[in-house]
């Protein structure tokens, strides 16, 4: 049986999407296989930055900036636990390797290296994330409630939170608006 394999793609919620933990949102899969499937929203910053969250845990840092980087919602499971999508993959406790050049890192050695200017060259750090089921996530595709297409590194660490699934879409061709909120199947 071929599986379908979303591991470093994009998922756009599709505007029917009733959820509104998920409406409007930009998915990165992190990890999809048989035992499920693991995503990050990407474009939905919460009321903290780099800064305030190292002082929650801990970490002293007298380097400058960290209060522009942005924490984001990712998704409404563990959201007290705080996950690091970045690149390069680097050498970390607690890594897994999304695909060739892109790690997801829970440990936090990672937030240690990056407050004292060793982490990753570019990152995305999230609070919770979006877990999905054996055969779930196949079947909200089945049932129209996500696009899916490859994921841009440029979209995910270059572009402001509010123009990545507007830039997603254009990947794809199309426009949020000429998009219906009821699905067809032919």
């Amino acid at each position: 049986m071929n599986h379908l394999d979303l591991t470093g793609h994009f998922l756009l919620s599709m505007p029917g999407m009733m959820d509104p933990v998920f409406s409007k949102c930009l998915m990165y899969v992190c990890e999809h296989g048989d035992q499920g499937a693991i995503g990050l929203v990407v474009n939905r910053p919460i009321a903290m930055n780099l800064s305030t969250m190292l002082e929650e845990v801990g970490i002293r840092s007298s380097r400058e900036g960290f209060e522009k980087i942005p924490v984001y919602f990712g998704g409404p499971v563990e959201m007290g636990r705080g996950f690091v999508l970045h690149e390069p993959i680097g050498e970390w406790q607690s890594t897994i390797s999304v695909n060739s050049g892109l790690g997801l890192t829970t440990s936090k050695d990672i937030l240690e290296s990056i407050s004292a200017g060793g982490g990753p060259e570019r990152l995305l750090i999230a609070l919770g994330y979006a877990g999905w089921a054996p055969g779930q996530l196949e079947h909200e595709l089945s049932q129209n409630a996500w696009l899916s297409t490859l994921a841009s590194t440029d979209i995910l660490f270059d572009l402001p939170p509010e123009e990545r699934l507007p830039a997603a879409l254009r990947m794809l061709g199309v426009d949020w608006a000429s998009l219906s909120e009821f699905s067809g199947h032919a």
